[in-house]
């Protein structure tokens, strides 16, 4: 297993989200443990493209369930998201933006980071990129 505090940048893993609570221990980030076998590492800004995706797929993330204290997600809502669905809606051409800096190095177990980055809002700068 990866190191749990890490995120895809080699840095410390920064929070996700707070409002909505995610991650797979609700502290707000996208630390994989042992026990989240789903790995909830991509912190994923959501997409309306996306939620309806994932809708098709199974998984409703739209829909509040007050009886499991989840609100529903919305646009712009950023949410850990198991990175096994991340990869899969990435090859649907579905994919939502991602945090870095918030991701968990064990997304990489599925996902690539080149993938990522292609998706990131926070794409660190390319240092092959020309200055004029």
């Amino acid at each position: 297993m990866t190191d749990l505090a890490t995120n895809v940048l080699g840095g410390i893993l920064e929070s996700c989200s707070t409002s909505p609570m995610t991650g797979f221990l609700r502290t707000g980030c996208c630390q994989v443990t042992d026990e989240d076998v789903g790995n909830h590492g991509v912190c994923a800004v959501m997409t309306d493209d996306f939620l309806h995706y994932s809708k098709r797929a199974g998984n409703d993330l739209s829909t509040p369930r007050p009886e499991y204290g989840f609100p529903g997600l919305r646009a712009g809502d950023r949410w850990c998201l198991c990175s096994a669905r991340w990869h899969e809606a990435f090859l649907a051409g579905s994919a939502p933006k991602v945090v870095l800096a918030a991701t968990s190095s064990a997304a990489l177990e599925f996902c690539r980071l080149t993938d990522l980055t292609k998706f990131a809002v926070d794409a660190p700068p390319n240092p092959h990129t020309r200055k004029e």
